[in-house]
């Protein structure tokens, strides 16, 4: 069974009355910790120093509508925003923010539309997580193909080795070596790479 994670929560609103809501609707089991900066300023400057799960600005902001910092940190981070704000400007503001990945929630809402937001904030942000690390892992494959490649191609130049015997070589290397192929390659390239 998997075992699930807490996802961290910082609230960005100028009153404690939206800490007060989301700290009596959120399990601390599935949300922990619950913070809460007071402006747009404020938040920018403690997401420089640790990282977030999740971001609920309560707009407006005293330092500016929430609009701006919930765009800068759905392009800049890789936590999940969401922005509560008042029914008539709702459109508005969605139509600003969405397509930058912004959940957006009017206000005032039950308590089960914010959970219900916030489950899907979670599992949208773990699933982007998810992909983020297999797009790593892909990037980090290629590289190494890239320099066994290179590998075999100097083998080929400088050993007259056949692209198979190159191969077999770099993959006998890194095998009776204890080592990556990658790290095989490179000391190959390091080494007649210089000619």
């Amino acid at each position: 069974m998997k075992q699930e994670q807490t996802a961290s929560v910082m609230i960005v609103s100028t009153t404690d009355k939206a800490l007060g809501f989301f700290q009596k609707i959120l399990p601390k089991d599935q949300f922990y910790p619950l913070t809460w900066v007071h402006s747009a300023g404020e938040a920018q400057r403690e997401l420089i120093n640790r990282s977030v799960d999740i971001v609920v600005i309560n707009a407006p902001l005293t330092d500016e509508m929430g609009t701006e910092l919930a765009i800068e940190l759905a392009h800049s981070n890789s936590c999940g925003v969401m922005m509560m704000v008042k029914n008539d400007v709702y459109e508005q503001v969605s139509y600003k923010v969405e397509e930058y990945g912004v959940l957006t929630l009017p206000r005032p809402c039950t308590a089960q539309q914010a959970f219900q937001t916030m489950k899907l904030l979670l599992a949208t942000q773990q699933r982007l997580r998810a992909l983020e690390q297999k797009t790593a892992s892909l990037e980090e494959k290629m590289k190494e193909i890239r320099l066994v490649n290179r590998a075999k191609g100097l083998l080929m130049d400088n050993l007259k080795f056949t692209e198979q015997e190159a191969h077999r070589y770099i993959e006998k290397a890194a095998m009776d070596n204890c080592k990556k192929k990658s790290e095989i390659a490179q000391n190959i390239i390091n080494t007649y790479g210089k000619y």
